[in-house]
């Protein structure tokens, strides 16, 4: 870990964080809820050893990034143009890109609006369509809605006061190993079942103390608002997306990973579009589909070793 670089970027108005190490071609990790560019410390480390140049930002509004304070700062138009002016201020035309859970809808935004940037897309947890192009105020069951609806508490008031009132690292150490297949649900006024209403008292093998630390020591500075102000914009992303109705991704290759017990996967309707020719329609260059036994949400940490190989396999036939 010593040997990973980090400097600061001035991106798209803000002062971004970032992560790197390596040479060569760049691999971009676009890191989720509620995490870090700490989440990819296995692929900056494993890839950079394979010949890449491993780049993974802090977020806008995560970490040591700049959280701007209006809510309407973090639409999908603000987070992918982070991403394009961190791609100029590397000198380069084009990237491999690698994101999960809302760096995955990321990748997906930038490869719709800016698929001349991206060489391949090794999307992690995240498929395509059911998050994106879809009204998230209509009354349907997938997913997000569970999450953000207007009968829940996280985009619509503080879900940050619901958050304070847990211990941070207990707040972790919940998210991070649930195994919970459905979508967490936060009632106004109450925990609810949060991420993982029977956490386990021991951490699994993958994820240690001096992680969780690092995790609690960022966000307990930061808190959780410009997290939160990702979900907060997604009505207006369906809104400023229209032109993109119908639109799928044509000009980008992609491999789509996922875990059998991903939260994720497991959303009504999710497991018939990835495998029943949907995902295949909008993504007609989706190379290949993994779904790997036994394995979680936060694949990327709990399967560091196997997901390092799959993102290897693929970018390395460009």
């Amino acid at each position: 870990m010593d040997t990973i670089k980090h400097r600061t970027v001035e991106v798209n108005g803000i002062k971004m964080h970032v992560a790197e190490k390596g040479e060569g071609p760049v691999v971009l990790f676009l890191h989720g809820f509620p995490e870090l560019w700490y989440s990819w410390r296995h692929q900056i480390l494993g890839l950079s050893s394979l010949g890449y140049r491993t780049i993974a930002p802090d977020l806008r509004g995560y970490g040591d990034t700049e959280a701007p304070g209006s809510v309407t700062s973090y639409t999908c138009f603000h987070l992918v143009g982070d991403v394009i002016a961190l791609i100029d201020s590397l000198g380069v035309e084009k990237v491999f890109v690698v994101g999960h859970d809302w760096g995955a809808i990321i990748g997906w935004y930038l490869c719709l609006f800016r698929p001349d940037r991206v060489k391949a897309y090794v999307c992690l947890s995240v498929p395509f369509r059911p998050f994106l192009g879809r009204d998230p105020k209509i009354k349907t069951v997938d997913g997000f809605r569970a999450a953000c609806g207007d009968d829940f508490y996280i985009c619509r008031f503080q879900m940050e006061s619901e958050f304070a009132r847990v211990d941070t690292a207990y707040l972790f150490k919940n998210i991070l190993t649930t195994r919970l297949t459905e979508a967490p649900i936060f009632p106004k006024g109450e925990y609810g079942n949060g991420f993982n209403p029977n956490p386990q008292e021991t951490l699994p093998s993958w994820l240690s103390e001096q992680d969780i630390a690092y995790y609690v020591s960022k966000f307990e500075n930061t808190g959780f608002t410009g997290a939160i102000n990702y979900y907060r914009n997604l009505n207006i992303n369906w809104e400023l997306t229209a032109p993109w109705t119908g639109v799928g991704i044509s000009n980008v290759p992609v491999k789509f990973i996922i875990g059998s017990v991903d939260l994720v996967y497991n959303f009504p309707g999710v497991k018939e579009y990835i495998h029943n020719g949907g995902f295949k329609k909008d993504v007609p260059n989706l190379e290949e589909v993994v779904v790997q036994n036994g394995v979680a949400h936060f694949n990327n940490q709990e399967a560091a070793e196997d997901v390092n190989n799959h993102i290897y396999q693929f970018i390395n036939k460009f």
